[in-house]
């Protein structure tokens, strides 16, 4: 067994630690952590029968128990329970976003549309909102995000103010031609990894090629071939209806006054000056992250694993 494969066992466990998420076996191997990013791992990663025999190697059971076949660190027995009752909410909320989203596919200019954050994980709460990434044609994105905002609100799904649970957080926008992430850091690897699509018009094998980067943090990052069960199907009337909306908000003039009015918005919130915050606001991404997880999530990973890698 390679001392890499141990350390990387090892950190995917302590980073879903972080995260209250105890991954089962599969899940320890799908979501590898490459523990140095200076190393340069084989293109084909590791097998899943690799890292099972890992967790069951001697110094990665000093660290790690299993219950019900899910891994932790040792005294967090409590987060399979935990992550069980999360996981039935999680199915209940994404069958209420589905029918939001069956509503937003017949919006002009989206491509798609992907659930993010612990709903995409299947661990979130009964209070919880609903993060999407949302995917629109290049030069629509301010017209785009408009008509997406408004929908969403005449639903009654719009999340604002104090209007927080089973509601859409449109924090995240990006174009047809800009679907690299910016952040490239083990957050975001984690975050685009564990992405789950509700509706798509042949948009995210692109995302996930122009995202390969994913693959420095996670060895076994790969291109999804299996069709996901619960994506709206793009049909006929859908793109029709789209295609009509398109050609009512086609006009470049209304593009460039909603980018002046929204731009003008945006820079007028104190929360895009706050420190700390991920706010951009231009014509490949529309991205308001006042308070991005990233950061936090990452050194309390890097505190726990200095802790147990100390003990060794």
């Amino acid at each position: 067994m390679s001392r890499a494969l141990i350390d990387n066992i090892l950190a995917t466990v302590v980073y879903y630690d972080v995260l209250d998420y105890p991954p089962t076996s599969f899940e320890v191997w799908k979501y590898l952590i490459n523990s140095d990013q200076e190393i340069i791992i084989d293109s084909q990663g590791y097998s899943l029968e690799e890292t099972i025999a890992g967790l069951s190697e001697e110094e990665i059971e000093k660290f790690v128990e299993e219950h019900k076949g899910f891994y932790f660190l040792k005294g967090r027995e409590g987060l399979v329970e935990k992550r069980i009752s999360n996981s039935k909410i999680a199915v209940m909320k994404i069958k209420r976003l589905r029918w939001v989203v069956w509503f937003l596919r017949f919006i002009p200019f989206v491509r798609m549309i992907g659930i993010t954050g612990r709903l995409a994980m299947k661990n979130t709460d009964i209070k919880s909102d609903w993060d999407l990434l949302i995917i629109l044609e290049e030069g629509k994105i301010w017209t785009g995000r408009t008509l997406v905002t408004i929908v969403t609100h005449l639903l009654g799904k719009r999340r604002y103010g104090n209007k927080i649970k089973d509601r859409v957080c449109l924090n995240y926008f990006i174009t047809s031609k800009s679907l690299e992430i910016a952040t490239k850091d083990m957050f975001s690897a984690h975050e685009y990894f564990f992405m789950l699509p509700l509706f798509d018009t042949g948009t995210y094998k692109k995302f996930q090629l122009k995202n390969k980067w994913i693959k420095k943090f996670k060895p076994n990052y790969d291109l999804i071939e299996i069709d996901n069960l619960r994506i709206l199907e793009n049909t006929r009337l859908t793109k029709i209806i789209r295609k009509v909306g398109e050609v009512v908000f086609s006009p470049k003039i209304l593009e460039s006054w909603l980018s002046k009015w929204q731009k003008k918005k945006i820079m007028q919130n104190p929360k895009t000056r706050q420190i700390g915050s991920l706010v951009q606001a231009s014509d490949k991404a529309l991205i308001f992250l006042p308070e991005p997880q990233g950061p936090e999530v990452f050194e309390k990973f890097r505190k726990k694993m200095n802790n147990l890698t100390s003990d060794i």
